[in-house]
């Protein structure tokens, strides 16, 4: 069985790895980023179906950036965008939802099993 896989960049350490276990006991696999760069690389290696990225992190590059740059590809990734500082309004137009810091897990969940593609959909993941 094909298990579903999920980039998270976040610069935070304690925010990403809490995220990265959660998404874990729900049987996901889990790659991690701490800014853009570094997500740009796991990119290039690695096969994924989804993208939960922050906002703000260190470097030229932002998560607003990230999310343009796999949209870019075509494949229909599932992408979620978070910060505490900015709005659902700077994301307009782009392929991806928006949720505020502090979210829950269960809509990070929800909006994971309302926005990732069919397992069987040839075209739906960014293959590296």
């Amino acid at each position: 069985m094909y298990q579903r896989t999920v980039l998270v960049v976040d610069d935070e350490p304690l925010i990403r790895m809490a995220l990265a276990d959660c998404l874990a006991d729900e049987g996901y696999a889990v790659l991690e980023a701490s800014n853009v760069l570094e997500a740009v690389a796991v990119l290039g290696r690695h096969r994924i179906d989804a993208l939960i990225t922050d906002v703000d992190m260190p470097g030229a590059l932002n998560g607003f950036d990230l999310v343009r740059l796999v949209a870019s590809y075509g494949a229909r990734v599932a992408m979620i965008v978070t910060s505490g500082g900015h709005s659902a309004a700077e994301i307009e137009g782009e392929r991806a939802c928006f949720l505020a810091k502090p979210y829950r897990m269960e809509a990070i969940l929800m909006e994971l099993g309302n926005r990732m593609p069919s397992v069987d959909d040839p075209a739906a993941a960014l293959t590296g």
